[in-house]
């Protein structure tokens, strides 16, 4: 992928030149496989018993012709276990489980980006930087980041801590700027409780996620506003559903609305 971009333009003379156009680099993930020291298809990798008792769980969802249906959540097992990322071995015993060729897993996990091929930190941080957070002050959060690890977009502490990475939406924008480290969404963020956020981890004490599985450092809660609950006070009372609706084992399609409470 270019760094730039170039567009034509008329000058004044007539003469068509080149204007460059800076544009904003993401780190990537090469799609092909280098070997590492710790990252050759030669090297161990199995599932331990407890996830063994997953993998089974996992592939009962899917006919037994269909193995191949379980691929993502098994490469997902896998990068739990492994760390957070997934060494071709790993890989391999996936398309060994669903008995596809490698190639098959392969191109899965080059293609989706929550597979991690290359080695990352205790603390994943992706960063968002679509416009929603570039315009609410992504570039102050990176920059923070990056001063205050001493690393660059794309890179691993030496102590292996952490991981930054550039990164397109995250679907957080009302709560804009935001990152994600690991499973967990931190929002509204200021260079100030960036820096709180990175030295609670240091610490090895992130803060916990909030009541609604993410945590806005501005005290807020969830998407409320700044100025909290502005429009609903109360609950709203939930449809009324017959409980005995289904107790027949059959339903008439002339009433699936009237079923679903709509």
């Amino acid at each position: 992928m270019l760094s730039s971009i170039a567009r034509n333009s008329v000058a004044a003379s007539g003469r068509v030149v080149a204007t460059k156009l800076a544009t904003r680099s993401l780190a990537h993930t090469p799609s092909f496989h280098v070997n590492t020291p710790d990252n050759t298809p030669e090297q161990y990798f199995d599932f331990t018993e407890e996830n063994y008792g997953r993998v089974k769980s996992i592939l009962s969802k899917y006919p037994a012709n269909y193995k191949q249906s379980g691929i993502i959540p098994l490469l997902d097992l896998a990068q739990r276990q492994n760390g957070g990322w997934l060494p071709v071995a790993a890989m391999d015993k996936v398309a060994q489980i669903t008995g596809v060729k490698p190639s098959r897993v392969y191109e899965v996990a080059s293609f989706y980006t929550m597979f991690n091929r290359q080695k990352v930190g205790k603390y994943f941080i992706q960063l968002c930087g679509t416009t929603p957070c570039m315009i609410n002050g992504s570039e102050d959060i990176k920059q923070t980041i990056e001063k205050h690890l001493g690393i660059k977009n794309g890179e691993t502490t030496e102590d292996g801590l952490f991981t930054l990475l550039e990164v397109e939406c995250l679907g957080a924008c009302a709560n804009a700027p935001m990152i994600q480290m690991n499973d967990d969404y931190y929002e509204c963020l200021t260079p100030a409780t960036m820096i709180e956020l990175l030295e609670a981890c240091k610490a090895g004490n992130p803060p916990k996620m909030g009541k609604w599985g993410s945590l806005p450092m501005n005290g807020q809660v969830s998407c409320e506003g700044p100025l909290g609950k502005t429009s609903l006070f109360e609950t709203p009372a939930p449809p009324k559903v017959d409980p005995d609706r289904f107790k027949d084992g059959n339903v008439d399609p002339a009433s699936v609305k009237e079923h679903m409470a709509y």
